[in-house]
Parts: structure tokens; C-alpha cells; sequence
């Protein structure tokens, strides 16, 4: 291949790779502390593919994150320093508790 033919087939792969989408591009964690028994913040807004980790912050007490409705899911006992994450990969309105502290409330909403 000719040099100025090979400049100008790289030239042509090159913008055709910077025009597709990123692949695997990183997606944002949100953390969720667990303290004086609350989930902090209670509410946050995510979007699809973005993951969501709990800590407990507690000094003593272990507690769980337990989805309730359709999307029931519950983790194990977070000792305290430990967390949990979960990746939410379709929209919607995720609600959940506490497993052994059902007053203990949440949410996460999951856009588009």
C-alpha cells in the first residue's frame, strides 16, 4: 500500500471508530451509609447501569438491604465496616428496607 494511501485509510478507520459509542464506559456508584439507624440518603436518583453500594456505619448493629414488591432481593447481614452493592439495570422505583429493621426505609429511582 502506498504511503499517502495508508495515512488515508487510517485517517478514515479512525473517524469511523470515534463516532461508536464507548464500550463497557464506566459507570457511576453511589453510596448509601447505614447509621444511627437510617439509610443516608434515604432517596437517590440514579440511571440505568449505575450501581448503588450500602456501608454500615454502625458500631454494633448488622442490618440488611431488603427490596420489597416485584423486585424482592435481600442482601446478607452487613457487619459493621461491610457493604453491598447492586448494579440496577432496568428503570423504575426500587423501595426497600431493613431486614431485621423494617422502620428503617429507602428508596432508589432508575432513569433512562
Amino acid at each position: 500500500m502506498q504511503p499517502l494511501r495508508r495515512i488515508l485509510h487510517a485517517g478514515v478507520v479512525f473517524s469511523v471508530l470515534a463516532c461508536l459509542p464507548l464500550q463497557g464506559s464506566a459507570q457511576q456508584t453511589y453510596e448509601v451509609s447505614i447509621r444511627d439507624y437510617k439509610f443516608e440518603p434515604s432517596m437517590v436518583q440514579i440511571r440505568v447501569g449505575d450501581a448503588v453500594r450500602w456501608t454500615n456505619n454502625e458500631k454494633r448493629t448488622s442490618h440488611s438491604v431488603f427490596f420489597t414488591g416485584a423486585a424482592s432481593l435481600e442482601s446478607d447481614r452487613l457487619f459493621p465496616g461491610e457493604s453491598w452493592q447492586r448494579v440496577f439495570d432496568k428503570p423504575g422505583t426500587y423501595s426497600y428496607t431493613c431486614g431485621p429493621h423494617p422502620e428503617m426505609a429507602g428508596k432508589i429511582v432508575v432513569t433512562e
